[in-house]
Order: C-alpha cells, then structure tokens, then sequence
C-alpha cells in the first residue's frame, strides 16, 4: 500500500464497514506505522479490490478507531491487524488467504511473534481456519469490543 491508493482503500473500507468509518487521515497514520505490513489487492484497471492494514501493537490491547494513535506503545513482538476487507465481487477467490499469508510472512520477518484482530461481521470461523485463537477478554476489553457489535471477538495467532 502506498499513501496514493488511500482514498480507494478509504472509499472500499466505508463500503465493507459503514459501522466503523474511519478517517483518511487516521488510515495515513496506520500505513506510516506499518508501511511494511499494510496491503493492496489491484483490481480492474487500478481499482484497489482489496487491502490489508496491520502494524506494530501490544498483545491484549485493542487501538482506537477513527482516533489517532498516538503516543504509540511498545509492541511487544506483536502487530495488529487493524483492517482487512476484500470487495464482495472478488470474495471466495482465494485473495483474502493469499493476501493473509503475505502479511504473516512479511510479519515473520520483521522479527514478529503475534498478529491480533478484532473478528466482525461473523468472520471468527475463517479467522480461526486461519490459526487465529479466540482470547478471553477482560472487563475493559469486553467493552471496548461491544462496540465492534455482539459478536466481536479479539483473536491472537502465533507466528
């Protein structure tokens, strides 16, 4: 991904997640962070079809939404797969495997552990038949996800 597909990656996001809009100036901010672990999927003619945005983040902690995320701390060896989103006229063609994997190799080598994400939209079967672990969540947690809706889950997968 590069600062010039954000609109489309922005414009795409707002598609696949109405209930959670975000800011293209927040998606900036991400893609700074995490230029290395943050993705396109080219479709038709440089349409973006599809994105991943993922970056450095401590285990067990969840970052804000459409809200800056500075100061910025210690990832413990982890990153956060913050946004993942494939346009729905390309689903169930393999890029969202194919693209997962990119990120976890590119991940691997950056020197990390972990990647989290919050599973929404009842997308926790495909997540955990992609490693991924669902974490009990504490308190403080549980309520930030109630905000992704009922059926959030926080998931970890080992790298």
């Amino acid at each position: 991904m590069a600062p010039r597909d954000l609109d489309r990656v922005v414009a795409l996001a707002d598609r696949l997640f109405p209930d959670h809009p975000e800011e293209a100036v927040h998606f900036a901010e991400r893609l700074a962070l995490g230029a290395r672990l943050c993705l396109t999927l080219s479709h038709q003619a440089g349409d973006v079809g599809g994105y991943a945005v993922a970056y450095p983040w401590p285990p067990g902690q969840i970052p804000p939404l459409n809200e800056s995320l500075a100061p910025v701390p210690m990832a413990e060896g982890s990153a956060y797969l913050h946004d993942f989103g494939i346009e729905p006229a390309i689903s169930r063609s393999g890029h969202a495997r194919a693209g997962l994997a990119m990120l976890v190799e590119r991940a691997r080598v950056a020197g990390l552990r972990r990647l989290a994400l919050v599973a929404v939209n009842r997308t926790v079967p495909f997540w955990q038949g992609q490693g991924f672990e669902i974490c009990e969540a504490d308190p403080a947690m549980a309520a930030k996800l109630a905000s992704y809706g009922s059926e959030a889950r926080y998931m970890i997968r080992d790298l």
